[in-house]
């Protein structure tokens, strides 16, 4: 029920919200006309009330009954139409008779309702009073923010935006997992990684947000990952950065292959969200995305389909797990070296049977092939990729050989 924008109220309560979460969530506003790169921060937009009402004294359209119904950034009217001219500033899908569509104005000043087409057909030529009651005027953007440190001042981003009205999996989904992924990150009393954590209106809220912080993005960030469309339970997508050659590549790669392979995998042509500021020219941080269905790619994808319907427990907490075990394996990606010569003798230490029988060898042939791998040279996720283990279980191992002195670990 909280209508949501780029900028006002709606925004700050969504944030506030979070704080009852995250009590470290502090909040940050940019003055409207401030540039930022080559945007700038508009007007800030509020909306109490919008409507269309009939001849009769029937609201065809209420912004009451669901909040898609108003172009977002509407300027305010109160007056009488024409039929033509309010169906010049009519939205709908014939080829989705029964939806509701998402329509923003955010940089050029205009009015307009959506509404099914279902119920535009029903509409007959006559006048109607339109009515948006909302306030566009200098004030600012407001974004969330928390910062994890850790051991290291090395950052992973979290990022997912807080923009739109009434969309469960476009938007809400991504700010739920991220909330609770905080959450998590905040009660891990040992974390290697500094995690820096946004919720932020989408495209304007990260362009401000990089502005201010470029220079310490790039000197610091090694991974991260915007969260949108995580709450459905189809399958997995995956949306690279511009290169696709990251540690959040990596990383996102591995898991998505071990843990969910019937992912989508997408190129960074098919970006859409905020991973084309993160990632773009001169900017180029390390930053993926983790979809279910891809932002769209779905048919619900913004309409008033994509409701708490769309989106369940097993999807948002499959996609809270899928991000936590990629967070788990960027914590413990360390690069190892044998400290023996050769391959060392396992039996005297119990970690492989005395007996040397027919497929004895068997129960150590992963521990050993790890252990192969261990020059220095290659991270956790190498070892993982050369020996088609999951990272968890790599994990496993090379505990069990530093353990028993087998291997070091190589600086961070």
């Amino acid at each position: 029920p909280i209508h949501r924008s780029i900028t006002g109220e709606g925004v700050r309560r969504t944030l506030r919200e979070l704080q009852s979460i995250l009590p470290e969530l502090t909040l940050h506003e940019v003055p409207s006309g401030t540039e930022v790169f080559d945007w700038t921060v508009p007007d800030e937009w509020n909306v109490r009330d919008a409507y269309v009402m009939d001849e009769a004294g029937r609201k065809v359209i209420d912004f009451q009954q669901n909040n898609l119904h108003v172009v977002a950034y509407s300027v305010p009217i109160d007056r009488v139409v024409e039929w033509d001219e309010l169906e010049a500033h009519l939205h709908s899908l014939p080829d989705q008779p029964e939806a509701i569509p998402y329509v923003t104005s955010y940089y050029e000043r205009r009015w307009g309702f959506c509404m099914a087409h279902a119920e535009r057909t029903k509409l007959t030529p006559g006048r109607y009073r339109v009515v948006i009651d909302s306030t566009l005027e200098p004030g600012s953007l407001t974004y969330g923010e928390l910062i994890l440190p850790g051991r290291e001042t090395k950052e992973v981003l979290l990022s997912t935006y807080t923009c739109h009205p009434a969309l469960a999996n476009d938007n809400l989904s991504g700010v739920a997992v991220t909330a609770f992924l905080a959450r998590w990150l905040r009660e891990q009393a040992d974390r290697r990684y500094t995690y820096r954590i946004l919720f932020i209106p989408e495209t304007i809220g990260a362009v401000a947000y990089l502005s201010r912080h470029l220079a310490h993005l790039k000197a610091h960030t090694v991974a991260g990952f915007v969260l949108t469309c995580v709450g459905d339970d189809r399958a997995y997508s995956f949306v690279p950065s511009r290169l696709g050659e990251t540690l959040a590549d990596k990383v996102a790669l591995h898991v998505l292959a071990h843990y969910a392979p019937d992912f989508v995998r997408y190129t960074f042509l098919d970006r859409g969200s905020d991973e084309r500021q993160y990632c773009s020219p001169g900017v180029d941080l390390p930053v993926v995305s983790m979809p279910r269905s891809k932002y769209g790619a779905f048919p619900e994808y913004h309409t008033s389909l994509d409701d708490l319907s769309l989106i369940s427990a097993r999807g948002l907490g499959g996609s809270y797990e899928l991000h936590r075990r990629c967070l788990q394996a960027l914590e413990h990606n360390y690069r190892y070296r044998t400290t023996t010569l050769g391959e060392p003798r396992l039996g005297k230490r119990d970690l492989m049977p005395t007996l040397s029988i027919k497929g004895s060898v068997n129960s150590t042939r992963d521990l050993l092939n790890v252990l192969v791998y261990c020059d220095g040279r290659h991270d956790l996720l190498d070892l993982a990729t050369a020996t088609a283990l999951p990272v968890g279980r790599c994990r496993e191992l090379i505990d069990v050989l530093h353990a028993h002195g087998l291997v070091e670990r190589v600086g961070d």
